[in-house]
């Protein structure tokens, strides 16, 4: 009997394990785009599930959905040239799962932060908080780091 209750909890923890990994919809990418001797461009590209939603940066409400937001480790490095700009087809409506208007990407979004490196400069180190939903459920707030080197 006892083999049997710790195979259970085995096969649970095995299952549940799984479903999480199958349900990721979001893919990040990172890359850093020269634009000049010191300057670069962060850019960091979502990829999402069709059927999936990854929230924009700025939202109606702090009552509604987890918005997407990026945060540096070595900010001393570099100095930021103003904010993440947001690239994709923004899609802005009532959502009745939060009750709200929201703005929301599917598909593809890019993020697009510039930066001044000084000179001692060697990485841009950060990460990347968001929250993804679907028609029917939404994900628990996700962080994914990142790291790139300069050239």
């Amino acid at each position: 009997m006892r083999f049997n209750i710790i195979g259970l909890f085995i096969f649970i923890l095995f299952s549940v394990n799984l479903s999480a990994q199958k349900a990721m919809p979001v893919k990040w990418s990172f890359d850093l785009e020269k634009v000049s001797d010191n300057e670069y461009n962060v850019i960091c590209t979502a990829d999402i599930k069709d059927g999936w939603y990854l929230y924009a940066q700025k939202q109606e409400s702090d009552m509604g959905p987890i918005p997407t937001s990026f945060s540096f480790t070595n900010e001393d490095d570099f100095q930021l040239i103003g904010g993440f700009e947001e690239q994709g087809k923004k899609i802005e409506k009532f959502d009745s799962f939060f009750d709200m208007n929201v703005a929301k990407y599917s598909n593809q979004v890019k993020f697009v932060q510039r930066i001044k490196k000084s000179k001692k400069a060697k990485t841009v180190s950060g990460s990347v908080e968001f929250m993804t939903c679907d028609d029917n459920q939404c994900l628990p707030p996700t962080n994914i780091e990142f790291a790139l080197n300069f050239d």
